[in-house]
């Protein structure tokens, strides 16, 4: 769509400076929310699209901060500083003033269309677009604002799976679905918003009837742009991907709890979404398997949920940690070959093995995925079966997988590059 319009369009990208000094992650990349500001100015520009900007929304000055407005004053992108406004969003005389929107600095643009966009929720889109209203209307520029966005999808109802989802994605910031009460009071109709939407709703109008004498939206679902609802065309599939999500999503906050980045505020709201769905840790068949294999072995061990329904274990061993093993034996069965089959022999993992351990220092000698994927691409080059099992790496996209440890990086990582959704028992292995 921006494709078709790309010679209108100026993409200006938005941050809060707290996630740069917090070093937020986008969880599906795995990179910081800073870095996702690069790698999207990248994305845009490849696509031929105009980035001219970068906001820092709740600025504050701190090393991070200047440091990465730095590199972006290197690269050539102009950035702006807009506040933490006081009593925001409820004071709205203070918000719609020189002494709020006021104080921001005036983005610069040269398109007579601007997308605000960020890496991710609570970034101050919003309040972007919101002060940019106002200090264009202060140099006599009348613009206008509409709000393209997916979730939560305002026309199926409220308690959706899909809706749930979207809160589960925002559980760190709190975010509710609720429905529209502008909507309901304007239309008598019921659609389904969020709260920071519905709270704002009140400041925008405002700054509307402030513009052009009155506001053309009468509620917050009519200033969004989402046809998302209309697209779901089973959704008995939509809804068992979306209880599969609010559970990877409380996984991902155990684990961060553990490892000392979460809250539990963040956990306790995603058990109650949980209960809402009417789902628990075991909806999920991988996590049953993985626990049932590591209590029965009384070592780590993993389980996958393959595309075909088949699921898939993978134990620790002196030679494979769990998840190199489930690899394994999962290629194996994708491309229909016996489990006493070797894909990699010992006479190859042993020497990696002492590579590890007696040069490169260090003490775990099991191989890891990435060693696992570099040996059974040699072993491939000679076995017909090394060979066809690499032929199936691309079918463990969009795969459920689960250890009852967690992961090393590495190996987080070589999963997410495979297209795996993967969760892990918020325990760390100790050896």
């Amino acid at each position: 769509m921006l494709l078709q319009i790309k010679e209108q369009a100026e993409i200006v990208i938005v941050i809060s400076t707290e996630d740069i000094v917090n070093s937020k992650l986008r969880a599906d990349l795995g990179i910081t929310y800073d870095l996702d500001v690069i790698r999207l100015i990248d994305a845009f520009t490849e696509r031929g699209l105009f980035v001219g900007s970068v906001v820092l929304t709740k600025y504050a000055s701190h090393p991070r901060v200047t440091a990465f407005e730095d590199r972006l004053k290197a690269l050539g992108y102009p950035v702006y500083h807009h506040y933490i406004i006081e009593g925001y969003p409820s004071n709205i005389s203070h918000i719609v003033s020189d002494d709020g929107y006021g104080k921001n600095d005036y983005i610069e643009t040269s398109r007579s269309l601007v997308v605000i966009t960020a890496p991710g929720p609570g970034s101050g889109k919003m309040a972007t677009c919101l002060s940019q209203l106002y200090q264009e209307n202060k140099r006599g520029i009348k613009a206008g604002y509409a709000k393209f966005e997916t979730f939560p999808i305002w026309n199926i109802p409220l308690n959706h799976p899909v809706n749930a989802a979207y809160e589960a994605a925002t559980a760190d910031l709190n975010d509710v679905n609720m429905i529209d009460p502008w909507h309901l009071e304007a239309y008598g109709e019921t659609t389904v918003n969020y709260n920071r939407d519905v709270e704002i709703f009140p400041v925008l109008r405002a700054m509307f009837e402030e513009i052009y004498g009155k506001c053309p939206y009468k509620s917050p679902t009519d200033m969004g742009v989402n046809m998302a609802g209309n697209c779901i065309v089973d959704d008995a599939a939509v809804c068992e991907a979306a209880k599969q999500e609010i559970i990877r999503r409380y996984f991902a906050a155990l684990d961060a709890a553990v490892k000392g980045t979460g809250s539990n505020n963040e956990i306790y709201k995603l058990e109650l979404l949980m209960k809402q769905a009417g789902i628990s840790e075991t909806s999920r068949k991988s996590v049953v398997a993985a626990r049932e294999l590591s209590e029965a072995t009384g070592e780590p061990a993993a389980a996958i949920e393959l595309n075909d329904g088949a699921v898939v274990k993978g134990k620790t061993s002196n030679l494979l940690g769990c998840a190199s093993a489930m690899l394994l034996n999962a290629l194996k069965h994708l491309a229909g070959l016996d489990d006493e089959i070797l894909l990699i022999t010992p006479e190859v993992i042993i020497p990696v093995q002492e590579l590890k351990t007696n040069h490169l220092g260090n003490k775990n000698p099991r191989l890891h995925t990435d060693e696992i994927l570099i040996a059974l691409s040699i072993s491939a080059v000679h076995d017909k079966n090394a060979a066809r099992a690499m032929e199936q790496l691309c079918n463990l996209k969009n795969c459920e997988m689960h250890t009852s440890v967690i992961l090393s990086p590495i190996d987080e990582n070589i999963m997410k590059k495979l297209g795996i959704r993967l969760t892990c028992d918020p325990k760390k292995q100790n050896k």
